[in-house]
């Protein structure tokens, strides 16, 4: 008997909302959604990144829309998934990517960036989930990823905030996977070592840093955006529908190497 391998990976007809997606990693995944078929809502705050966002999906052929709302805004984001149903159908994936990250000694962190990182990071995935989740619910089918961080399992000076919320983000998933797997709705995280994105530019034009980096990766680099977006498809797809509760590491084999 032949079997089509394709038709696991295949997201034609699904509607994907990534948050978070105009740059970087949250657009390398939707882009790698939208090559696999899917229609992709690209969620940002900025009106013109947006644009363009959709813009560079469009001219590469890909079915492509932005949807303006800030994910700390439960109010806003409840508008958001209403706009898009309407538009665009229900949502079948959603990719919580949106993320910030502040760095400062812990003894002199300020309260307002730890209150951001924690409501950007961490509170922000589960308002978002509980949006589009009764639609999900009900029709008894759904693919939530979250981003989390190698952070979520290891630790680094001055960025203390940013490694708690990461690390909830992995209990977050646990959780909702094993609430929601009877509703045959499946979440896993998938978390990103150290990639070349604009988040991370302070520590690419570090020098000391990246060596740092390269020297302790067995891969000897930066990871590059585009090579998240496989492993987003996969966990979005069909060829993952008895994966749930996990939490990748994408990350050249730092997190295995002494």
């Amino acid at each position: 008997m032949n079997i089509d391998v394709s038709r696991w990976f295949d997201l034609t007809g699904r509607v994907a909302l990534v948050t978070g997606g105009c740059r970087g990693l949250g657009f390398a995944i939707a882009r790698g959604l939208a090559a696999a078929g899917a229609k992709v809502v690209v969620n940002g705050r900025d009106a013109a990144a947006l644009a363009d966002a959709t813009a560079r999906l469009a001219r590469d052929g890909y079915a492509a829309d932005g949807a303006q709302f800030d994910v700390t805004d439960a109010q806003a984001i409840r508008e958001g998934i209403a706009a898009i149903a309407k538009r665009a159908g229900h949502i079948d994936i959603l990719v919580n990517n949106a993320g910030i990250q502040r760095r400062h000694p812990l003894v002199d962190f300020p309260q307002r960036d730890w209150d951001d990182i924690i409501a950007t990071n961490l509170t922000a995935p589960h308002i978002v989930s509980q949006a589009v989740l009764p639609a999900m619910i009900e029709r008894r089918r759904g693919k939530i990823i979250h981003i989390a961080s190698l952070m979520a399992e290891f630790a680094r000076p001055t960025v203390v905030p940013y490694i708690a919320a990461k690390g909830g983000v992995r209990q977050l998933t646990r959780g909702m996977a094993v609430e929601l797997a009877a509703h045959g709705i499946q979440v896993n995280a998938i978390a990103p070592g150290y990639f070349a994105t604009e988040m991370n530019r302070a520590l690419l034009d570090d020098a000391k840093f990246d060596a740092w980096v390269k020297a302790r990766t067995p891969a000897g680099r930066w990871g590059r955006p585009d090579e998240i977006a496989g492993l987003a498809v996969f966990l979005a797809s069909s060829a993952a529908d008895y994966v749930t509760g996990q939490m990748v590491m994408i990350d050249g084999g730092m997190s295995v190497a002494l």
